[in-house]
């Protein structure tokens, strides 16, 4: 119906309406309960003979029906006039960001991984028309994000992406390598970019010899460091609140280190180069320097233009649900006399 809902957060508000509900149950049960101490039906019949139940439950579900637009309102869905081809240029880059449990540690602000993920927000906000996908990795390497322009859900997978969404632990740079290669669909193009985001804790000793391979298919990678030469602790966390420090099988504390030199030999065999990440503004400045000397592939892209704002409508029929529920009244008129739904007659 919709080819986009700018702000999903807003659909919690629809929570008011199962509340309205609740409250209009009780507040009944309670007259009911309350009428009953008082008189008998049929003389709050004769005390009362125009009170109408079919108008108040109306008036609920006018209100429900407000709430549900004005919901919709803020949500704000829009529709694209039109799905057009459009032709742009750049560069296809895959982002392999580490998520091994090293990367808890906090030595860099405010932890590896986070530093990681605005590393990669950062640059994908500097970028224009280039391509871009995502792999996690540690003890092995999954999928994240296929090659595309869609940089908004690149965003929103990588700010999902944690240290718990790979059951095999360990750092196997080799595997992210080796599934980088099935990004790139074109075997002609001399324009791959693979950006391994790390501590440098590789564990599986192959990544020099995969960076090798990956860079005779054309492939050049770029790594950058996240963390500190001296290392830090790797907290255990629970509820946000650090409770103990992981240890080794003798009881120490581990202390997890950035490793500088296996970042450098694995960019240094696939005509790359190492950044180290301390500096977010250094890091985006030398991939755009790197972006900019590189050619560009021209490559064909779908996209929605002219997208348009359909909140007015639910605005519209919200505040004309509201102006019903304020005016009507909950008295019986004629015409509901005689329909005498809810037998309020007898």
């Amino acid at each position: 119906m919709f080819d986009l809902l700018e702000e999903k957060i807003w659909f919690w508000t629809l929570l008011i309406i199962p509340m309205i509900v609740v409250l209009f149950l009780l507040l009944q049960i309670w007259k009911r309960n309350t009428q009953n101490k008082f008189a008998d039906k049929a003389m709050m019949n004769r005390l009362s003979p125009n009170k109408s139940l079919l108008k108040s439950v109306l008036k609920t579900v006018l209100l429900c029906l407000a709430f549900a637009c004005l919901s919709m309102a803020l949500v704000n869905p829009k529709n694209g006039t039109k799905l057009e081809t459009v032709k742009r240029e750049g560069v296809d880059i895959v982002f392999a960001v580490d998520v091994s449990k090293s990367m808890l540690a906090e030595d860099i602000a405010p932890s590896r991984l986070d530093k990681a993920k605005q590393l990669v927000t950062q640059i994908i906000n500097n970028l224009a028309s280039d391509r871009i996908g995502i792999i996690a990795y540690a003890g092995r390497a999954i999928p994240q994000l296929p090659i595309t322009t869609d940089y908004g859900s690149a965003k929103m997978f990588l700010n999902n992406m944690n240290t718990d969404m790979l059951s095999s632990q360990g750092t196997a740079i080799n595997e992210a390598i080796k599934l980088s290669k099935t990004y790139f669909d074109d075997d002609g193009q001399t324009n791959k970019i693979l950006i391994i985001i790390s501590d440098g804790e590789d564990h599986s000793e192959a990544a020099v010899a995969y960076a090798e391979e990956a860079n005779k298919e054309g492939i050049r990678i770029f790594t950058i460091g996240v963390g500190d030469v001296k290392g830090g602790p790797i907290p255990l966390k629970r509820n946000g609140v650090v409770t103990s420090y992981k240890k080794d099988s003798q009881g120490e504390t581990v202390i997890t280190k950035l490793n500088e030199d296996t970042l450098k030999d694995i960019a240094a065999e696939a005509d790359g180069a190492y950044i180290n990440g301390k500096i977010t503004n250094n890091v985006v400045e030398n991939i755009r320097d790197i972006l900019n000397k590189m050619d560009k592939t021209e490559f064909e892209a779908k996209q929605f233009a002219d997208f348009k704002d359909q909140f007015q409508w639910f605005l519209g029929f919200g505040i004309f649900f509201l102006f019903l529920d304020i005016f009507l009244l909950e008295r019986k008129t004629e015409w509901l006399k005689k329909l005498n739904l809810f037998n309020e007659n007898l």
